[in-house]
């Protein structure tokens, strides 16, 4: 199996993504530095960042890189093919990346957003052949990818690209049977191929930092200490194999928490494995879409309806109601579509669904609660 997992002994990593901004939403220097500070202090040493993230990379260079020593941190960032208009300008994200970042190399450097729609972009930009050479430069010292797929996409992927040493995979106790995410399979997959993993998402965009109350009724009774998060992290970093789980970090707090139990990180005991299975059965028991996004009922839909798209946006809302998030991601996934709203119940979808769900009856529920 990779040694990767042995350069980074601390495995909770600083998300960059969701850093504080203010007002005009440039991001909140002073805050950025205090947290930075702190996660070092703690020991923390892995900074994951993209080209995409906005100021991103810059804060990362006045906060991190200008403030302290190389040595004390690694800094991962990404190549992302889905914004670069040619091969040229997909290959000059990385100059770009350095230069905001303010440093001579990466430690790690990933095609970001790895997935079926994607892969002949990233083929066709001869982006591997292209970190290869970055890292036979000593420009990059490691190489790897982000991933949003299927598990059999990822298999496809890493027989393909065997000189991928680390892949970075949405990975959560709620999504770890879910039919859509399918965070096992694709952990299993990653780890047949003897690749070390970063995990994103463990605290699932926050939502398992406030779940339930029924969830948050079997944590308090097992540790009334422990935070919510702190669970859905320790979950993650308890697997094998990881460099990484990654945590957006937004508030000096948030930080404090995490490296409170990270620092001198335990992983998961066996009852508190139980824990985490009675939390995933809590999750399972609230009445959610049956949905498995086999994609059956999109195919011959006249108005081109994301229909699971539609229902996972729904499955969180119900589950997490984050009202505001939920409306976003559904106004994101029919940009260009149709809308619930749009059926016209033609019953396609019907004859077509596998689990033989009413799904213009759930599509009316949708758009009611969604539009």
């Amino acid at each position: 199996m990779s040694e990767l997992t042995e350069l980074n002994k601390f495995k909770l990593g600083f998300g960059l993504m969701r850093l504080p901004r203010l007002k005009d939403d440039t991001i909140d220097l002073e805050q950025t530095c205090r947290m930075v500070d702190a996660f070092l202090a703690a020991g923390g040493t892995y900074f994951d960042t993209a080209f995409v993230y906005n100021g991103s990379e810059e804060a990362a260079r006045k906060a991190l890189v200008e403030r302290h020593p190389r040595e004390n941190y690694t800094i991962a960032t990404k190549l992302n093919a889905r914004v670069a208009k040619s091969e040229e300008d997909a290959k000059q994200q990385f100059t770009t990346s350095l230069k905001r970042l303010g440093v001579d190399y990466v430690d790690f450097y990933l095609l970001h957003a790895m997935g079926s729609g994607n892969l002949e972009t990233y083929e066709k930009y001869h982006a591997w052949e292209f970190m290869r050479e970055k890292k036979e430069q000593g420009l990059v010292r490691h190489i790897g990818f982000s991933f949003h797929d299927k598990p059999e996409v990822l298999d496809r992927i890493l027989t393909a690209h065997p000189e991928a040493e680390f892949v970075q995979i949405q990975l959560n106790y709620a999504d770890w049977e879910s039919p859509e995410v399918q965070s096992r399979a694709v952990y299993e997959v990653a780890r047949r191929h003897g690749k070390a993993v970063v995990v994103m998402e463990p605290v699932k965009g926050g939502a398992l930092a406030d779940p339930p109350q029924s969830v948050k009724d079997i944590f308090a009774a097992a540790d009334a200490g422990a935070s919510c998060a702190s669970w859905a992290v320790r979950f993650a970093s308890s697997l094998d194999g990881m460099l990484a789980v990654l945590s957006g970090m937004s508030t000096i707090e948030q930080v404090e928490d995490n490296v409170s139990y990270m620092k001198a990180f335990q992983p998961l005991t066996e009852a508190e494995q139980t824990v985490i299975a009675k939390a995933q059965a809590a999750l399972a028991a609230i009445d959610t879409i049956q949905c498995t996004a086999c994609r059956y009922c999109v195919e011959g839909c006249p108005n081109n309806i994301p229909i699971p798209d539609i229902f996972k946006v729904r499955n969180h809302q119900l589950l997490f109601h984050q009202e505001q998030r939920a409306k976003r991601d559904y106004a994101w996934q029919t940009e260009n579509k149709g809308k619930a709203s749009d059926c016209i119940q033609c019953g396609q979808c019907e004859g077509a669904c596998p689990q033989h769900l009413p799904i213009i009856e759930l599509l009316e529920q949708c758009a009611e609660a969604l539009e």
